[in-house]
């Protein structure tokens, strides 16, 4: 009889494999934690936050499929948006631009947390990850509400303090484990 024996490669990427479903979860489940505001089509919620945790977590590569996967889910039907939408559908709401920027958000924080050491590198990473979010969510609303200048008052400047707060936690909660 043989007996299966786990390598230590296998072992780290099984836990590769099960941070990224991890953050994927975690990332539809913090959709859920929703605010609608009654002045923007964009809701507030805890996505940043798990966001930029992932790429800080797993790195820029694990940050990016954990939030690619996540997106995957939503385009096969699985209503895991805040606004509760799935399938192409979700892909063409006012708030389809800060979806398709979590993957590169995530990548963003990844990798400038893991070039630029400690606590600098992690708020530069949460930094450029909500730029890439406001950026493109901005962007793609400004076709939805007549403008970049509407887009910017109605989907980011609401949103930017309490984001900052999300990017604060995270670089803080990162910076407590490490000691």
């Amino acid at each position: 009889m043989e007996s299966l024996v786990l390598r230590r490669q296998n072992v780290s990427t099984w836990v590769r494999v099960l941070g990224i479903l991890l953050f994927a979860t975690l990332t539809a489940l913090s959709a859920r934690v929703s605010v609608p505001l009654p002045f923007s089509p964009v809701p507030l919620t805890l996505q940043v936050l798990v966001v930029v945790l992932s790429g800080f977590i797993l790195g820029a590569r694990g940050g990016l499929l954990a939030q690619g996967l996540y997106l995957q889910a939503i385009l096969f039907g699985a209503p895991l948006t805040a606004l509760g939408l799935a399938g192409p559908a979700a892909f063409l709401s006012p708030t389809a631009g800060y979806l398709i920027a979590f993957p590169l958000a995530a990548w963003l924080a990844g990798k400038l947390s893991e070039r630029v050491a400690g606590v600098y590198g992690r708020a530069l990473g949460g930094l450029a990850a909500l730029v890439a979010i406001y950026a493109l969510g901005a962007a793609w609303l400004s076709g939805f509400v007549g403008g970049i200048s509407q887009a910017w008052r109605l989907g980011v400047a609401p949103f930017a303090g309490a984001d900052a707060l999300k990017v604060l936690l995270a670089v803080a909660a990162l910076s407590v484990r490490k000691r």
